[in-house]
């Protein structure tokens, strides 16, 4: 079995923008006549849905809202984050991330992008780097209804990719997953598939035994090096 697909996280993998989510949650609770707490967003927003970790916020300081007030403060913190990143002259894409995609594609691998980001959120950021067409599926909060650490957004990934090239016969283990956190780490295990662990919004030290194989930074992932751990994992998952 060999890899066919690469499927990749969005938030603190793609794009480098937790401080800018952390203010925005932030400010959305201060709005809401909330105190913000220390590391707060790091042990409960990270790799989640927008969704998940409001909700868990609001629910941790007794606030009961209806679904429909909860689509509201969505929205309101995803205008905020696009008006955000139209402020910015370049976005803070990860070093190294162009290079690595135009290996996967010399290597005819296809790719996705996995996230708990709405999809307009995703679209407008790929779109200004000149990322989308690179990607063939999508998989964003409004496609799943279980955030991240569940599976579904992974595995809703193999079948559109599955959708998208017939023939393909995509299975989980064929994949490799590229996450940041251990909350889509531990998603893509769920999901039955490798993963990559990426240093950007963990320390090393922090990860290195969650996932599959770990590196410090982006521009430390090399394709050869990916296609032979990836040979030796499937070999161990076969053993």
């Amino acid at each position: 079995m060999s890899i066919k697909a690469v499927l990749f996280d969005f938030n603190g993998v793609i794009i480098n923008d937790e401080k800018i989510h952390e203010q925005l949650i932030e400010e959305l609770l201060i709005s809401e006549n909330l105190r913000p707490r220390r590391d707060e967003f790091r042990q409960v927003c990270l790799g989640r849905s927008d969704r998940s970790c409001i909700a868990e916020l609001l629910n941790s300081r007794y606030r009961v809202v209806t679904e429909a007030y909860l689509d509201q403060l969505i929205a309101r913190k995803s205008a905020a984050y696009l008006e955000k990143l139209q402020s910015l002259e370049v976005l803070p894409i990860y070093e190294g991330l162009e290079d690595f995609i135009l290996s996967l594609q010399g290597a005819n691998l296809k790719l996705a992008v996995v996230t708990g980001a709405l999809r307009r959120e995703v679209e407008t950021v790929l779109s200004r780097a000149g990322l989308t067409k690179y990607f063939s599926a999508i998989v964003t909060a409004e496609d799943i209804t279980k955030s991240k650490p569940a599976p579904d957004g992974y595995l809703m990934a193999v079948k559109c990719l599955n959708e998208c090239y017939p023939g393909l016969n995509l299975s989980p283990k064929e994949c490799l997953v590229i996450e940041d956190t251990p909350t889509g780490i531990q998603a893509g295990y769920q999901a039955g598939m490798p993963v990559v662990g990426v240093a950007n919004s963990y320390p090393f030290h922090m990860i290195h035994r969650q996932a599959t194989w770990v590196v410090d930074r982006f521009a430390d992932l090399e394709l050869n090096r990916v296609l032979e751990f990836y040979a030796e994992e499937t070999q161990s998952l076969k053993s």
